[in-house]
């Protein structure tokens, strides 16, 4: 006999999710967004606060997640190594353009944001995007691993989401599109409409480990000067991580204590 998953600890995590997404949330913003009964929310809230994961503050908005959180991760120690190798890179990044940098790698049928510097920048669209996963079609991170990854691969991605023969040949275009350009732009359906994410590959001998990309509001720049002023050194980032991950790997790799290191400077 199978046993049924716990329905209250599932709605606690949902809940705990999307307050994470947010500085501060109201209880009708939860109920919109996780569709879970306000009374339920209500219960799911106390007990929250009670154990000290979240905390209701009306002067900043409402709920909102508390550091306790943070031991929640503490145990996790998944990250493949392009994260170490961005991670100074991306900081770096968003101190000088202010705007947050994401980086996902692959998971099965999405990609998944293992780093972000939204807490280093001032001008952040979302609270939080750790460990979201990411659709290959819509989102700007997805599309450019799609795009860039080896054809067989897009291939058997494209197969097991069961496309239409008319959709495949128009996303197939649409990747061919991003491959062309160098990057990936969000789908313009996607929520939020206020911002937009510009995304790059970073390659490795003709394989992608990752990929990373930078978000801002559409009111800051039109799509054009976007681009035009973003693409560039985002280009760069990637570059510089993917030597730094070749670097960190032929460290580990022979053995070397791991001391400071310093990526080679792009010629």
């Amino acid at each position: 006999m199978v046993e049924q998953p716990v329905e209250s600890v599932l709605r606690a995590f949902a809940l705990l999710r999307e307050l994470n997404r947010r500085r501060a949330s109201s209880v009708k913003e939860l109920h919109l967004a996780t569709g879970l009964p306000k009374a339920t929310i209500v219960r799911l809230l106390k007990t929250l606060c009670e154990a000290q994961y979240v905390t209701n503050d009306r002067r900043q908005g409402g709920y909102q997640v508390t550091s306790n959180v943070k031991a929640l991760s503490c145990g996790y120690h998944g990250d493949p190594l392009v994260v170490e190798a961005a991670r100074p890179w991306a900081i770096e990044f968003t101190r000088q353009h202010r705007w947050p940098i994401a980086l996902a790698t692959f998971e099965e049928n999405a990609v998944v944001v293992r780093l972000s510097t939204i807490p280093d920048s001032p001008m952040s669209p979302f609270h939080g995007t750790i460990n979201h996963r990411l659709d290959l079609l819509t989102r700007a991170l997805g599309r450019a691993y799609l795009a860039f990854c080896s054809e067989g691969q897009r291939n058997l991605l494209l197969d097991a989401l069961h496309l239409g023969e008319e959709e495949r040949r128009a996303n197939l275009a649409m990747l061919a599109r991003v491959r062309d350009a160098g990057f990936a732009l969000r789908d313009p359906m996607v929520e939020p409409r206020s911002s937009n994410t510009i995304a790059v590959p970073i390659m490795r001998d003709g394989e992608v480990l990752a990929t990373i990309g930078m978000t801002y509001y559409n009111s800051a720049y039109s799509l054009s000067q976007a681009v035009a002023t973003f693409v560039p050194p985002l280009r760069t980032l990637s570059w510089r991580i993917g030597e730094s991950a070749s670097a960190l790997e032929a460290r580990d790799s022979a053995l070397e204590p791991a001391g400071e290191f310093r990526p080679a400077e792009r010629p």
